[in-house]
């Protein structure tokens, strides 16, 4: 479990390489302070994909290794990742840590683009596609998280059936994520509110609103 409050962006220190069966292991650089929180078998959301930690490397830590299964490739931007490239990193949420953010599994729920980019001075406006069957999801006010970082949405695509929603990123967003990065056009990892999906799926098993394709 995460809160999607990245504690900082990590750097892959080598391309992606093959571990068999059609997945791949990665190869990420991350600070100490990062490391002393992990060990073999941790979980680390990376680009907010909840993922285990194989190898570590140094003592302190400066950096791990974690492996993608197939489903993961197919269901996240992960595999697209290349060397020297930055991604968002966060560790697991231990008994006492701040609930800054939502509550996040670091389970995407699908890719989604950058529809539109607005610059506001020294802050930013980002609108995201909102993916088929994932429309009653998302509410205005509500939570989600793109690429790992808990985000409030801020506003809807027309009614009935908004197309896109946008997030505001704050100075400090922009400057430790990844999202400073982001033009029109650009893939990143989407996670739903979690209560939302839970909400949804006991009023289709009453059959009170239409199932999730």
């Amino acid at each position: 479990m995460f809160t999607g409050i990245v504690q900082e962006s990590g750097r892959l220190t080598d391309d992606p390489q093959p571990s068999g069966q059609g997945g791949v292991r990665l190869a990420i650089g991350h600070s100490a302070e990062l490391g002393r929180r992990l060990e073999i078998g941790a979980s680390l959301a990376v680009a907010g994909v909840c993922l285990t930690v194989t190898e570590l490397d140094g003592d302190p830590p400066l950096g791990c290794v974690v492996e993608l299964s197939p489903e993961t490739l197919s269901r996240t931007t992960l595999g697209d990742l290349r060397r020297g490239d930055h991604t968002n990193l966060e560790t697991a949420l231990r008994l006492g840590d701040a609930l800054g953010g939502h509550w996040v599994q670091g389970h995407v729920d699908g890719v989604t683009h950058v529809v539109d980019r607005r610059d506001l001075t020294d802050h930013r406006v980002l609108a995201f596609a909102i993916p088929p069957g994932q429309e009653s999801f998302v509410v205005e006010k509500g939570s989600v998280s793109l690429d790992g970082v808990s985000l409030t949405v801020s506003a809807l695509g027309p009614a009935p059936v908004p197309d896109y929603f946008e997030v505001a990123l704050i100075p400090h967003t922009l400057e430790v994520t990844t999202l400073s990065r982001l033009q029109p056009g650009d893939r990143v990892n989407l996670e739903v509110d979690i209560l939302a999906k839970y909400m949804h799926r006991m009023l289709a098993v009453r059959g009170l609103v239409p199932a999730t394709p």
